[in-house]
Order: structure tokens, then C-alpha cells, then sequence
């Protein structure tokens, strides 16, 4: 969530901004994260507001996690975060350029269906 979110910002305002959306998927319950996305909101959409579409474009998505622990939350995307960047150091060694994108994205996804 917050990596999609930080392509919108300026350098200026990354670490500022990275703090508020990590309070949302830290949240004991989706209650909580609910109240801290409209926080988020309130403080960042006049400044960002493609940024905060973004949030609330991929809360469905990220809704349905709260409905495990925060260990198992937090084992998911830790999880999740080791595999794609296992992937991506296996295919960047085997390749140093990728022409777009959409070239790098193709053979981790393929490389993930085929396991």
C-alpha cells in the first residue's frame, strides 16, 4: 500500500507521508485503520490527492486482511515482500536491463505461476 501510494509524492515528502499510510495497515482492527485512512486523508489529499486515490482505490484489497491477527498480518506481507524480492534479484541477475515495466513484471509473474 504504501509503495503504491509514494509514486505520487515528491522526494521532498517521502518519509513524511510513508509514516501515515503504515499507520492504516497497522491497525488492530479495520475500525482503526478505517479511522486512520480518513486521518490520511484529511491531512494529504489537498497536497497528494492522486496518492490518496490510490488508498482508497486498493482498500478493498487490503480490507480483508484485518481479519487475521497482527502476527499473521504482519508474517503475510513480510512473507509476500521476501518472495518478490527473491524473484526480482534472480531475474535481474540474469538480465541487467529491462526495457520497461511491463519486462520485469512479465517473469515474475510467470516465475510465481509456474511454483
Amino acid at each position: 500500500m504504501v509503495r503504491n501510494t509514494l509514486e505520487y509524492v515528491a522526494n521532498k515528502d517521502m518519509k513524511a507521508f510513508a509514516k501515515d499510510p503504515k499507520t492504516i495497515y497497522t491497525a488492530p482492527d479495520k475500525e482503526t485503520a478505517s479511522k486512520h485512512l480518513k486521518t490520511v486523508t484529511e491531512k494529504w489529499e489537498g497536497q497528494y490527492p492522486n496518492a490518496i486515490n490510490r488508498c482508497h482505490d486498493n482498500w478493498d484489497a487490503v480490507s480483508p486482511i484485518f481479519k487475521f491477527s497482527k502476527d499473521v498480518r504482519t508474517a503475510f506481507y513480510t512473507t509476500c515482500n521476501r518472495i518478490a524480492n527473491s524473484s526480482y534479484r534472480r531475474l535481474n541477475r540474469q538480465k541487467s536491463v529491462f526495457p520497461s515495466s511491463q519486462a520485469l513484471l512479465k517473469p515474475c509473474i510467470w516465475q510465481h505461476l509456474r511454483s
